[in-house]
């Protein structure tokens, strides 16, 4: 019942991005907010979600700049701002208990919009770049175990209320684990596009497309899912339905990760997420290659990839051990380093 309710709902649009009357701006300066808005779309290929969260970040910092300055800010008020200003900015910001990581969010959409602005010759201003970012916690991905990961995904079908509800299911985890999906991409795959063969083309964040491998296990759950499903929508209809044939929403998976979470003992960092980040963290521990794993993920850049080496260390020390010279004598030799 619970999934028919959320599935016979349409899905709500999505808001403009950038609603015009939401920025405190002159009239230069909204104009360049448009120009900029149309360069996040364009060509950085931002989506809705991202562009409309950069729209806050920067509405905010005008609304702040209107009060401290006592006037409406404009291209020339930006071009003007002391290394003072930004950090009057983010004290105003920290007074109100945000976290770091929005603070430190904040003031790189505020350091993006400048830099589209002085290459466009339209403002310039030096003094951000003395202003360091709020000093973030070291953030490291939280994986299953290998044992978990597999359970989880084997055990996925026994917690439905019908046998082509627990293959769907079984399908949706099977591609996070398998294929490292985020769960937007697996929803987000049509009936046309069905991971049937050796490999699967994806299109992620930024638009950025990956080819990715399908283990023969992932190919066979997506075929037991689809011979039972009793949906048949168009070939460019949702792949992973839900009980009434719409599509299937995400909290219905995420919810499934809550009760195997229950039904197995699993941690509370247990989500569809880290069925991907689990992903990433075996192919490592089995000796898989950062660069390989960076595409398979889709990472625009190494640096996120190479978060997941931090959660191997275990590994990586136990290499150690066994290959360095020095650790090898230490062993002969009953040398504790003492």
């Amino acid at each position: 019942m619970a999934e028919a309710a959320l599935t016979s709902k349409p899905f709500p649009p999505l808001p403009d991005p950038l609603p015009p009357t939401r920025f405190n701006a002159a009239a230069d300066l909204g104009a360049a907010i448009g120009l900029w808005t149309a360069w996040l779309v364009g060509e950085r290929r931002a989506s809705p979600h991202t562009v409309a969260a950069y729209g806050r970040d920067l509405s905010g910092f005008l609304d702040f700049l209107a009060g401290h300055c006592g006037e409406q800010p404009d291209l020339a008020m930006l071009g003007g701002l002391a290394a003072a200003d930004f950090r009057a900015y983010l004290a105003a910001r920290a007074a109100t208990g945000i976290e770091r990581t929005s603070l430190a969010r904040g003031l790189s959409v505020v350091r993006g919009f400048l830099r589209f602005l002085d290459r466009r010759g339209l403002a310039g201003n030096a003094a951000l770049a003395a202003l360091r970012a709020p000093k973030l916690p070291r953030s490291v991905p939280k994986p299953l175990t290998v044992a978990d990961a597999i359970e989880a995904v084997d055990a996925a079908a026994e917690l439905t209320a019908s046998a082509w509800q627990g293959k769907r299911d079984t399908a949706v985890l099977a591609l996070l684990y398998g294929c490292g999906l985020r769960l937007s991409e697996a929803l987000g795959l049509t009936r046309a596009a069905a991971p049937l063969g050796e490999t699967l083309a994806i299109t992620g964040k930024g638009r950025k497309q990956r080819l990715v491998p399908v283990l023969p296990a992932v190919r066979s759950a997506i075929d037991d899912y689809l011979a039972a499903c009793p949906h048949r929508p168009a070939p460019d209809g949702p792949l992973f339905v839900g009980a009434r044939g719409g599509p299937l929403h995400p909290r219905l998976v995420q919810r499934q990760m809550a009760t195997l979470r229950t039904y197995l003992g699993l941690p509370e960092t247990a989500t569809p997420h880290a069925l991907r980040h689990s992903f990433a963290t075996h192919l490592l521990g089995g000796g898989g290659d950062l660069r390989a794993i960076q595409e398979l993920l889709g990472h625009a850049s190494l640096s996120t990839t190479q978060r997941y080496t931090g959660v191997d260390t275990e590994r990586l020390l136990a290499v150690y051990d066994a290959a360095h010279p020095r650790a090898r004598a230490a062993g002969r030799d009953g040398d504790t380093g003492s």
